[in-house]
C-alpha cells in the first residue's frame, strides 16, 4: 500500500527564493512592475531583450542603475497589500544582469562581462523566436566564438530553446531545438554551464535530467499549472499566450514531475513578461504572461497539487543559487493558506496590465 500523502500545512516558511528568469522592461513599465518581484524574491536574472538590446557591459551597467533607481523611488513601506490593484512595497533586491547574444558578440565583451561582477549570464535568442528577438543569433555556428569565451570565463549560457524554421510546427519548436542545437552545444562545449529556460516539453525535461551536471533548466508557473487548453477555454485567451507556447497536458504533467522531483537540475524561473493590456488583447497580441504578482503563490499551488510542498524550498531557494555559484539567502518568506482574488488589472505606466490568472482565486498568500 502506498504511503499516505501528509496533510498540507496552513503556513509555509521558505528561505528567500530567487527568480532565475525575469523581464522588467524599462522606463515607466519597469517602475510599475519591479516591486512585484522585489516584494518576495531576493535576486533575479534580468532579461536583456529591450529596444535596443542590452548587448554590452556598458548597456548592462546603465540598465542596472535604472532598475536600482526604480526600486529606490518606491516607498519603503509600499501601498497596502490589500489595496485593489496594488502590491506591497519592494524589499532588498539584487538584479543579476545578462547580455544579449548576437552574431557579432565579441569574446572580449564576454571577458569584460565576467570581470564586471554584476553580469551573470548571456542570453541566446534564436532570431525571431520571441519578443524583441530580431537581433538574436541567426545561425548557431556564428555564436561559437562567444560560446567558447563563455566556457573559458565561466559565464552561464541562458537559452531560449526554440528553432524558428518555417517548416517546424509551433508546438514542436522546443523539441527540435533540443535535438538540433542543444545537444550540439553540450557536445562542443562540455564545460559551459547552460540553463535551458522555461522548458515546456517532456523531451526537454528528459534531456536535462540525463545531461551532464553543467546543464539545468528553469520552469515557469504557467507551464506547471496550465496546458494549452487554457488558451482556448471559452474563446481565445491572450493572457495565457507565451513563448514557448503552452503544450499538451501530458507535457505539463512531465514538467510537474521534473520540478517536484527534488533534482537540482530544475529551478524557479518565472519568465514573468509584462505587456500592456492593449498590446495583449490585440489582433496580433504579444507573447508573455505577467505572473510576478502571484508567482510564488502559483508555484506553491503546483507543488501542493503534486503532494510535494516539502520540495518547494529546494526548487525555489537553493538549486538556482547553487548552479549560478551564488550564496543561498539567510532570511525567509512565509506563505499562509488564505484564499484571495487576483485583481483584474494593475497600473502600468499610462496603461494597465492584466496578470496571469486575473480574477481567479489563489489559495496561498505571502504573509506581511
Amino acid at each position: 500500500m502506498p504511503a499516505a500523502t501528509p496533510p498540507s500545512p496552513d503556513r509555509l516558511t521558505l528561505t528567500r527564493p530567487d527568480d532565475w528568469h525575469l523581464h522588467l522592461r524599462d522606463g515607466a513599465a519597469l517602475a510599475a512592475v519591479v516591486g512585484a518581484t522585489a516584494r518576495v524574491f531576493g535576486r533575479a536574472i534580468i532579461m536583456p531583450n529591450l529596444r535596443p538590446p542590452v548587448a554590452s557591459v556598458a548597456q548592462a551597467a546603465a540598465y542596472r542603475e535604472r532598475i536600482l533607481a526604480a526600486l529606490s523611488a518606491a516607498s519603503p513601506a509600499g501601498p497596502a497589500a490589500d489595496a485593489p490593484g496594488r502590491l506591497p512595497g519592494p524589499r532588498r533586491f539584487e538584479p543579476l544582469m545578462t547580455l544579449y547574444l548576437t552574431d557579432n558578440t565579441r569574446p572580449d565583451e564576454i571577458a569584460a562581462a565576467k570581470a564586471s561582477g554584476f553580469i551573470h549570464a548571456v542570453k541566446y535568442y534564436p532570431a525571431g523566436a520571441t519578443t524583441n528577438s530580431d537581433s538574436g543569433v541567426t545561425a548557431l555556428e556564428r555564436a561559437y566564438p562567444a560560446l567558447a569565451a563563455m566556457e573559458r570565463h565561466g559565464v552561464v549560457l541562458s537559452l531560449h530553446g526554440e528553432v524558428t524554421d518555417a517548416d517546424v510546427d509551433m508546438f514542436d519548436r522546443e523539441r527540435v531545438f533540443v535535438d538540433r542545437a542543444l545537444a550540439r552545444i553540450v557536445r562542443d562545449f562540455p564545460a559551459l554551464r547552460i540553463v535551458l529556460e522555461h522548458i515546456t516539453t517532456r523531451e526537454a525535461a528528459q534531456f536535462v535530467e540525463a545531461a551532464p551536471a553543467t546543464v539545468a533548466a528553469t520552469v515557469t508557473p504557467q507551464h506547471l499549472l496550465w496546458s494549452r487548453n487554457a488558451m482556448f477555454a471559452g474563446g481565445i485567451r491572450p493572457h495565457f499566450y507565451c513563448l514557448p507556447v503552452l503544450k499538451r497536458e501530458s507535457h505539463r504533467q512531465a514538467l510537474v514531475a521534473a520540478a517536484t522531483s527534488g533534482s537540482p537540475r530544475f529551478f524557479l524561473g518565472t519568465d514573468s513578461a509584462p505587456h500592456a493590456r492593449h498590446t495583449k488583447e490585440n489582433a496580433c497580441g504579444c507573447a508573455g504572461c505577467y505572473s510576478a504578482p502571484a508567482a510564488l503563490e502559483f508555484y506553491a499551488a503546483a507543488f501542493e497539487d503534486a503532494g510535494a510542498l516539502d520540495r518547494l524550498e529546494g526548487f525555489a531557494s537553493f538549486f538556482g543559487a547553487d548552479f549560478y555559484g551564488l550564496p543561498r539567502h539567510t532570511d525567509t518568506v512565509t506563505l499562509v493558506r488564505e484564499t484571495w482574488t487576483l485583481p483584474a488589472e494593475y497600473p502600468y505606466g499610462e496603461h494597465v496590465i492584466v496578470p496571469l490568472g486575473a480574477g481567479e482565486a489563489v489559495r496561498w498568500r505571502l504573509a506581511a
